[in-house]
């Protein structure tokens, strides 16, 4: 564990004096006033993710370009050898696929898609740097059956098994399929980024092999959630596939499950800025695997600039 001089200290024995909700030291865009100009993002849409914690694009790529992701999707639910890896994740009720991890590097689809330069100009500008993809995934949600994901920040997993010292981090969630108000969409709490919640409970060995099915540890208590969403309320933005969401790393998220007849299928890519390498995990005996959390592979992403005009 790399406890010294940690930023953010979380998953916290029971017998500790509880840390409070405390704000942030990392800014929230990190480009400063010298190269906050340099990419796509003008200053409505900067202030707006610097306020709320994230950026919704609705309608972002045509819904054709989703196509041959989705495929890709039901090709592996057919693969044994890849149902059998530890890179896909089964929904622990159904059996059938929850999450595919790794994909910028099992599929080139989705490599090219990381280095689209409408995204990573975004990214680029908010992190203030070069980035590498520290995880990537897609996100499977059948419907009647698709369970939820309980809410949590992601940078206190990053920081607490990842070793990810600052919140200098963007997800990007792109939508495969329609998103609406009835199967499950990403909510969000606007504003619950400036604040980090320290969590209870040490994190056991492999804590990835459970909480990657159900996440038990790691997640705010009731007292907290209840303050930052009543503060910021909640938000679930809906649209059509190939809407595009960005949002900061410490932004609570969640999803109801899926209980409608229609399918809810999301890419997942998690940008980290090269000046922000992960370290030695803060809370947990040893490191996630590679394919969760990226330590090798962490060359900066040049842009792929090939892609056809879309409408």
């Amino acid at each position: 564990m790399n406890q010294t001089n940690d930023a953010y200290p979380s998953r916290l024995k029971e017998t500790d004096d509880h840390v409070e909700p405390f704000i942030r030291t990392d800014p929230v865009v990190h480009s400063g006033n010298k190269y906050r100009w340099h990419g796509p993002l003008d200053e409505v849409a900067l202030s707006k993710y610097e306020r709320d914690g994230f950026l919704w694009f609705k309608g972002f790529f045509n819904q054709e370009r989703m196509a041959p992701f989705f495929e890709e999707l039901r090709e592996m639910a057919q693969d044994k050898e890849m149902l059998a890896s530890d890179q896909v994740i089964q929904d622990p009720t159904t059996g059938d696929i929850r999450s595919v991890f790794a994909m910028h590097e099992l599929s080139e689809h989705f490599s090219r898609l990381t280095r689209d330069p409408r995204i990573l100009g975004m990214v680029q500008q908010l992190l203030g740097s070069e980035v590498y993809i520290h995880q990537s995934r897609i996100n499977d949600k059948l419907g009647f059956e698709g369970n939820g994901f309980y809410w949590h920040s992601d940078f206190e997993t990053w920081h607490s098994e990842d070793g990810m010292p600052r919140m200098r981090a963007v997800s990007a969630s792109l939508m495969l399929t329609d998103n609406n108000e009835f199967n499950g969409p990403l909510m969000l709490i606007p504003g619950s980024h400036h604040y980090f919640i320290p969590c209870v409970g040490e994190t056991p060995d492999l804590n990835w092999q459970q909480s990657l099915k159900s996440q038990r540890l790691g997640v705010p208590d009731r007292k907290a959630l209840g303050i930052m969403a009543n503060r910021g309320g909640i938000q679930a933005p809906k649209g059509p596939a190939g809407s595009l969401m960005l949002f900061e790393s410490n932004t609570l998220h969640a999803s109801n499950s899926n209980i409608s007849p229609w399918p809810r299928a999301n890419l997942f890519f998690v940008y980290n800025s090269v000046d922000n390498r992960l370290k030695e995990p803060y809370a947990a005996n040893s490191a996630r695997p590679e394919f969760l959390a990226a330590r090798e592979n962490t060359a900066p992403l040049t842009m792929h600039d090939d892609f056809p005009a879309l409408a």
